[in-house]
């Protein structure tokens, strides 16, 4: 297993656009991802789990992976969430 601590510079968080989009890039990947936000869990895969974690600007959140390409999936997906701002 593979995880890295992010903190989301969207200044709106994962509203439902961003979300969207780190869904289809999660789900470019094999491995199982997940998002942990204080302590609660939600697959990287589903909208709804996503959503259901109310992630704001400005807040931390960590990436697990665990697969075949579990390294792949952690660098990717912390990319998105650094540079993606809209």
């Amino acid at each position: 297993m593979t995880e890295n601590t992010v903190v989301i510079q969207n200044s709106t968080g994962l509203h439902a656009r961003p979300a969207a989009l780190l869904i289809q890039k999660a789900g470019s990947f094999k491995s199982s991802i997940k998002i942990v936000k204080d302590g609660r869990e939600a697959d990287a895969k589903s909208l709804l789990g996503v959503m259901s974690l109310a992630i704001k600007g400005n807040e931390s959140i960590t990436i697990r992976a665990e697969g075949e390409d579990e390294a792949a999936a952690i660098e990717a997906m912390t990319q998105f969430l650094e540079s993606h701002q809209e």
